[in-house]
């Protein structure tokens, strides 16, 4: 490979041997060399594949000033994400939490810190993404001996979870504020404390994270079912349940303009008599 175009010391553009657009990094790739000389394999720790101009001037806008101790930090960041949750991230992800890492940084180096509204939803509502970025903190005081608070652990997981759902941070900023709502639709209703530990709570929200993609991306239910009987069984037992989702139903078709079928209604009964103990000593 030769290089095409030096960004900086450490980052450097040029072809694969598919003849494919890649940004290639390592420690001095580029030191005392020219356009046209041999890139050292050796000296590879990291590749972008380039698919788009929009996605190329984005990756060499983060990259171009950025210091390589930052690029390694975000390696085992995202290395470690990518082992724990087993997931395939795309390369903007790698970028997208990269020039986050360094904006946080030069907070901090000016005093100025973010608070992070929806901390306590990230740490309740997406626990595995929330370890992961403790995780990137933890990495961030070995490497550079600065301590960061948790705020910062919960952008970097708004990141993470991104790139699970497959959307923006303003899509997941609104199922985040989503699941919240829902939840406290139920807890003011039924007056509960939530045992955020619980196998019925985390199970009721799994159920609202997918049924919220669903919602945000405008897609019905495809899959609906003949359960009309069950659920006038579930109404007559779990009453007060029942009555709890169609508060639900009614909040989601007033600010969502979305009505919801007798199946997700009935999914929600189930959910909400198994965390609000309703009938306790009756199976769901």
């Amino acid at each position: 490979m030769k290089i095409q175009k030096i960004l900086n010391n450490n980052v450097v553009i040029t072809y694969d041997s598919n003849d494919k657009e890649i940004i290639v990094m390592g420690k001095g790739i580029a030191y005392g060399k020219k356009v046209g000389m041999d890139i050292d394999p050796s000296q590879i720790t990291k590749k972008f594949i380039l698919s788009s101009t929009n996605y190329t001037q984005n990756i060499i806008n983060v990259l171009i000033d950025m210091p390589l101790e930052f690029i390694v930090m975000t390696d085992k960041i995202v290395h470690y994400v990518k082992s724990k949750l087993s997931l395939e991230l795309h390369d903007m992800v790698y970028i997208s939490i990269l020039d986050h890492i360094y904006a946080c940084i030069e907070r901090y180096k000016n005093g100025i810190s973010l608070t992070n509204k929806l901390l306590w939803e990230i740490k309740n509502f997406y626990k595995d993404e929330f370890k992961s970025g403790l995780y990137a903190l933890k990495i961030i005081k070995q490497d550079l001996g600065i301590t960061l608070p948790d705020d910062e652990a919960g952008f970097i997981a708004l990141h993470i979870i991104s790139a699970e759902k497959d959307a923006n941070l303003n899509e997941v900023y609104e199922i985040t504020n989503f699941i919240h709502n829902i939840t406290n639709i139920v807890k003011y209703f039924f007056n509960l404390e939530y045992d955020y530990e619980s196998f019925d709570y985390n199970r009721f929200i799994t159920h609202l994270k997918f049924f919220s993609l669903r919602l945000f991306s405008k897609k019905n239910n495809e899959h609906k079912s003949n359960n009309d009987d069950l659920l006038s069984l579930l109404i007559e037992k779990y009453n007060k349940s029942y009555n709890c989702s169609l508060k639900i139903r009614d909040y989601i078709h007033n600010k969502y303009n979305y009505i919801l079928d007798n199946d997700e209604i009935l999914y929600l009964v189930i959910h909400i008599a198994k965390i609000s103990k309703e009938g306790e000593q009756k199976s769901v």
